[in-house]
């Protein structure tokens, strides 16, 4: 892997990417950071009965418990650092800090489980913070086009829904180029006060 050196003229900017449990947080931001990703993953317990769905992540055994953490060059001056959420309820305390200063969130989905992705869809619009929402692409999840995950969520027109393959590089990197130029477009909407 290819670590990219410190530029002190480069700005950095933080993106978190959440959703429900097991949707492919940790596996999006180790696939594209480009330094070994930080991870605070521990194994499933019986804490999670009743509060958590594996039936659909069988071979799920660990979950991330505080975040995870990563760091991708997208251009030769712009840094993005990503913070990935905990999925399961009980850790959702966490998410308040790690929105702190970021510009904005890759809201991930697993189609064959919406019912998981509207507390993450709900959270960034109650925040008011930029979001696109990433459709993961798993095995017998393709059923379901952006269109009809868009009205199913109930998400607005102007938030962007994409397909995202979150254990591919370059489909990741794709997202999150999508939602720094959505935040950017998004922060050059709010009006200067003096």
């Amino acid at each position: 892997m290819d670590y990219a050196p410190s530029n002190r003229n480069s700005a950095s900017t933080k993106i978190v990417v959440a959703g429900g449990f097991g949707v492919g947080k940790t596996t999006f931001v180790g696939a594209v950071s480009e330094i070994d990703p930080l991870r605070t993953e521990a194994l499933v317990t019986q804490e999670s009965a009743g509060q958590d769905d594996i039936s659909k992540v069988q071979q799920k055994h660990t979950t991330t418990v505080a975040m995870d953490f990563g760091r991708i060059t997208l251009a030769q001056n712009l840094v993005l650092y990503l913070f990935g959420t905990p999925g399961q309820r009980r850790f959702w305390f966490m998410w308040d800090d790690l929105v702190k200063g970021a510009i904005g969130a890759v809201v991930l989905v697993d189609t064959r489980r919406l019912d998981d992705s509207f507390a993450a869809v709900d959270y960034f619009e109650a925040k008011g913070l930029p979001f696109i929402v990433a459709l993961n692409q798993f095995d017998g999840s393709g059923e379901f086009g952006p269109e009809e995950i868009r009205e199913a969520l109930a998400i607005s027109d102007h938030i962007p829904v994409i397909e995202v393959d979150a254990r591919d590089r370059e489909s990741a990197k794709h997202a999150l180029v999508r939602i720094t130029e959505f935040a950017l477009t998004q922060l050059s909407r709010v009006p200067v006060t003096t």
